[in-house]
């Protein structure tokens, strides 16, 4: 499989280049050549597949022949030891959650496959691999615990000051060894905007052999498909699709389920749940992506003013508006109906959803009002208890404790503190 740039499609670069280049010179974002076909016999006999067995299969479309097959099985094998739960919250409305894996957050199902993909593909590298991260809040902790201890590589995770929860930022803040926490004095889209300016600063990238654990990166981004299939497994209404509502920031996650319909997955729609950052809300009002400034809300994983990966959803869609927009809709939940709807949904059904679970629960049910015949998922992106402040105060009570949170709470923050100010950060890189 070859990959070739948004911005530009005629030159077109290995995995290897992809993966470990992150970004293609022009600064646009890698994309697989073509999206291609699952065997209809696979989608129909999924009851007999696990997590680690559906990655296998889907990685071997997207990779072709640049991993050994032994070694990508081993792989996925390691990566994805957790399981994925469907569970029927209320009627048509059900909820999948991907929260069982080690850092309680969606995000450790593309950080442990990329992790180990990278590692194989730099093993004939005598140079380490520098790997420069931003996180509104999960990429963090699910990087810091896939790469830890990685030989070879180097993390360096940016993260807003005052923008992530106490939980999130001891995930991310607490291992040391290789993993370097750095706290920006600004918001996601200014760590995110320094990132990619590493990337296009060529005396930086003279010195250091740099990469990206982000979902712009490929190998964080497709391996995102794979619980799309496990929860269609779970699925049992096979004649009647989920329409399936995805809290959504940087919109890699959404991306990666839009990728897996187009591989022949079943799905009757997307929705991209958004809290006040509305960008793509008013874009399929307007056909106008205009960024914005970025505002802080309780689904703070969400808080993207400049959502990086909606490009490959336009370019999936052949940048035609119409089929986009037949297949994606957005809602725009506010901190208050999120509030609310985390209260409702614990009295009525005694289940407990986060912020961004609650974000995607509220815009199925608005979405599910106009289409009454229809069922659908929402993806629950981390557990309750990464965000226990709103979440205890709605619930009225504790939220159980795993014990791996317990632990992790009880370690010392490492990190530096820095302004939003690129030449700040590249200063401490070259030390």
């Amino acid at each position: 499989m070859k990959y070739f740039s948004t911005k530009n499609k005629i030159v077109a670069y290995s995995l290897e280049e992809a993966v470990l280049m992150s970004l293609p010179p022009d600064n646009g974002l890698f994309m697989p050549e073509k999206i291609p076909q699952l065997r209809p016999e696979f989608i129909a006999n999924l009851k007999n597949e696990n997590v680690a067995s559906i990655g296998y299969e889907i990685s071997k479309t997207l990779l072709g022949d640049d991993i050994p097959h032994d070694v990508l099985k081993k792989i996925c094998n390691e990566a994805f030891s957790f399981p994925v739960n469907v569970v029927n919250v209320h009627n048509n409305t059900y909820v999948c959650e991907l929260f069982h894996g080690p850092t309680l957050a969606f995000k450790d199902f593309g950080a442990r496959f990329m992790s180990r993909v990278m590692s194989y593909l730099n093993r004939k590298h005598t140079t380490p691999l520098t790997i420069l991260v931003a996180t509104s809040g999960d990429t963090g902790g699910a990087v810091a615990d896939g790469f830890h201890n990685v030989e070879g590589i180097e993390v360096y995770i940016l993260y807003p000051s005052g923008g992530v929860s106490e939980l999130q930022e001891k995930q991310l803040t607490t291992y040391g060894n290789n993993i370097h926490a750095i706290e920006v004095k600004g918001t996601f889209d200014d760590c995110q905007k320094m990132v990619k300016q590493a990337f296009m600063d060529k005396d930086i990238n003279d010195k250091l052999f740099l990469t990206s654990a982000n979902s712009i990166n490929v190998a964080r981004w497709l391996p995102q498909q794979f619980y799309y299939f496990f929860a269609y497994k779970q699925w049992t209404d096979k004649n009647n699709p989920p329409v399936i509502s995805v809290p959504s920031g940087n919109f890699g996650n959404i991306c990666a389920g839009i990728l897996a319909m187009q591989s022949g997955l079943p799905v009757q729609h997307f929705i991209a749940a958004s809290n006040a950052n509305d960008i793509v809300t008013e874009y399929l009002l307007s056909q106008k992506l205009i960024p914005k400034q970025a505002v802080a809300t309780l689904s703070n994983a969400m808080d993207v003013g400049n959502p990086s990966n909606f490009v490959r959803i336009k370019e999936i869609f052949r940048h035609q508006f119409p089929a986009l927009k037949s297949k994606l809709s957005s809602y725009s939940i506010t901190d208050a109906e999120t509030i609310a709807t985390i209260k409702t949904v614990y009295e009525k059904e005694n289940y407990v959803l986060d912020p961004h679970g609650a974000v995607g629960f509220l815009s199925l049910e608005r979405y599910l009002q106009s289409h009454p015949r229809q069922k659908g998922i929402v993806l629950e992106t981390a557990h309750p208890v990464k965000f226990p402040d709103a979440v205890e105060s709605c619930i009225g009570k504790p939220i159980d404790i795993p014990v791996s949170v317990q632990t992790i709470m009880k370690k010392e923050k490492m990190s530096i503190l820095i302004k939003a100010d690129y030449g700040q950060l590249k200063e401490y890189l070259l030390q």
